[in-house]
């Protein structure tokens, strides 16, 4: 990168020898490097020094990276900040993009990733000197949401949580069953001027199409059979606040096209009435059907469609961030326990690389429950790779178990059922060479009744 001048990075970190290492990476021409090993040091060249880009470790003293970068902010708006850290949590990292830091670095990614972020950002630097600097962001708020993961893939969905979460732009949160959608969709809520007032979500697949539109807009009094008195939706108890609209993609085509009235224009109608009623809800809504696909197919409004989707937010399935496997194994160990009253447990190293191999069809919310399962079963304080109860894949496990009970009905009451199950039961610990508990799980049935079938004793 050519500079037209001399452009200056300060480095700040308790920890001498990275401040060396740093310094000799970055090395270049036209650059000049400053470091200190203060917070409050480095505040003080930050006030008196024209600094292009500040990289600070969140771990500081007197104060942390995160008070640093809001006094940078706030002497030097112009001046880039990268904080860079161990394991950055949600808060810290959610809380950075929205105080306006321009990255947020895993230690251990520094040798792959810091020279080409830095550059990128004095290039950014570069481009706004004759800009007018940016508005200086207030103080975050405090978060309750904890999002475990420490992979640079969720790093971002933090980062555009951050970003989204001060605009009340929908938001539509994409991704497979159990990635925590719902969890992102609080994040935004959280984070937002909005925190105040309530979070209030609704399952769209869940609610019979007849009384989706009254759980979302409400209904007069007699609308229809069973509405015995006035009742606010969703809608208007969410005013001021967030309404959540988890598997967005059920939602009727009758329902869409009053959604889409809400989101243009902010008004609605209750059921049996002719009123027009106003809210101020803020939009997340959440679906695992690549709703695109469904525009295609006539299944899904394309007008309601880009109207959810100004912003996206990709959840990744747990298979494609195995780093993240861990901390959460070991967060979902620490709550069962404390909840249950249970002594501390601890995963071995065989056993992490067990979940880590493992594919997770059913992501976060498998984790959580093939913890709590191995929890429950634990004999000891330590889980070996032997106490971790992987099921089977939905594919494998869903299939010949809907193909037996499908068997089993089609029988006649004088059929040899017995034989059948002993048959049945037969191949499968066949299959598993053997090994009854993968044969059992195979058919989501116990070890137990697997060997009743087995014995032809059912």
């Amino acid at each position: 990168m050519e500079r037209a001048q001399e452009q200056i990075i300060l480095i700040v970190d308790q920890d001498h020898d990275f401040l060396e290492w740093a310094t000799k990476h970055l090395s270049a021409e036209g650059l000049k490097i400053l470091r200190c090993d203060q917070a409050d040091n480095a505040a003080k060249v930050v006030a008196k020094t024209k600094v292009d880009l500040l990289i600070a470790d969140l771990q500081l003293q007197p104060f942390d990276g995160l008070e640093l970068l809001a006094r940078t902010r706030q002497a030097s708006p112009e001046t880039l900040v990268i904080l860079t850290a161990a394991f950055p949590n949600t808060g810290q990292v959610i809380e950075a993009t929205q105080q306006g830091a321009h990255d947020v670095l895993r230690k251990e990614a520094l040798p792959f990733e810091l020279r080409p972020v830095v550059e990128s950002a004095l290039q950014t630097a570069e481009d706004r000197r004759i800009a007018a600097p940016p508005e200086s962001v207030g103080p975050a708020p405090d978060g309750r949401v904890k999002i475990i993961g420490v992979s640079r893939v969720l790093q971002d969905v933090f980062k555009i949580v951050g970003r989204v979460a001060r605009s009340d732009a929908p938001v539509l949160v994409t991704g497979e069953s159990g990635t925590g959608k719902e969890l992102v969709a609080k994040a935004v809520h959280e984070y937002s001027p909005r925190r105040q007032k309530d979070f209030l979500a609704i399952n769209c697949g869940a609610i019979p199409e007849n009384l989706l539109e009254s759980e979302l807009f409400g209904h007069e009094k007699g609308a229809f059979t069973g509405a015995i008195a006035k009742r606010a939706g969703r809608f208007e108890q969410a005013d001021g606040g967030t309404l959540f609209l988890d598997e967005i993609g059920e939602m009727p085509l009758s329902v869409q096209v009053k959604l889409l009235r809400v989101l243009q224009d902010g008004t609605f109608s209750r059921v049996g009435s002719n009123e027009t009623q106003t809210a101020d809800a803020r939009i997340v809504a959440a679906t695992n059907r690549n709703l695109a696909e469904e525009v295609a197919a006539g299944r899904f409004r394309e007008d309601l469609y880009y109207r959810l989707n100004v912003v996206e937010v990709r959840l990744p399935p747990l298979r494609e961030r195995p780093e993240d496997i861990p901390p959460l194994a070991e967060y979902f160990l620490q709550r069962i326990t404390r909840k249950n009253g249970m002594a501390q447990v601890r995963l071995s190293a065989e056993a992490i690389q067990l979940l880590q191999s493992h594919r997770w069809p059913g992501n976060v919310r498998e984790l959580e429950n093939t913890i709590a399962r191995a929890c429950a079963l634990a004999s000891s304080t330590v889980l070996l790779a032997s106490d971790i109860p992987l099921a089977a894949a939905p594919d494998q496990s869903g299939g010949i178990r809907r193909a037996v009970d499908a068997l089993i009905s089609a029988m006649p009451a004088s059929a040899g059922g017995a034989w059948v199950l002993r048959e049945i039961a037969s191949r499968l610990i066949e299959l598993h060479q053997g090994d009854l508990k993968n044969a059992a799980l195979a058919l989501g049935i116990t070890t137990a009744e697997l060997k009743k079938w087995h014995s032809g004793n059912s």
